[in-house]
């Protein structure tokens, strides 16, 4: 059993920031890739960002320059560093990882519980 926990979303004002994690623990062999998906009300899930194993990120566009995905491969986390936030960023945050268990044959995708980030104007 693999599960991820998240933590550090809130309440903030446009212009602030917050810092979103998100732990795995559990039966991991190995992680391919660790990502941050959002959705908010009347709107679809979207990728935020993601980052490999290899270390390679990606973002949308929307939050490119004010985001920042980072990892620490110790304690199997993956972080969201959300600076400059408007109240478009508005959403339930959602953390995914791609793992291979142990005496897992293929990798498989694992998500967190959700986060809400509410931003005022």
């Amino acid at each position: 059993q693999v599960q991820l926990v998240e933590s550090g979303g809130g309440l903030v004002q446009a212009g602030g920031s917050l810092r979103l994690s998100c732990a795995a623990s559990g039966n991991i062999f190995s992680i391919r890739a660790m990502g941050w998906y959002r959705q908010a009300p009347g709107n679809q899930r979207e990728s935020v960002a993601t980052i490999t194993s290899g270390g390679a990120t990606t973002y949308a566009d929307s939050v490119k320059g004010r985001f920042t995905i980072s990892r620490d491969n110790a304690k199997n986390t993956v972080y969201l560093q959300m600076n400059s936030l408007k109240p478009e960023d508005t959403a339930v945050y959602y953390c995914r990882f791609t793992i291979r268990t142990m005496y897992g044959l293929e990798y498989r995708e694992v998500w967190g519980q959700g986060t809400l980030v509410t931003v005022s104007s």
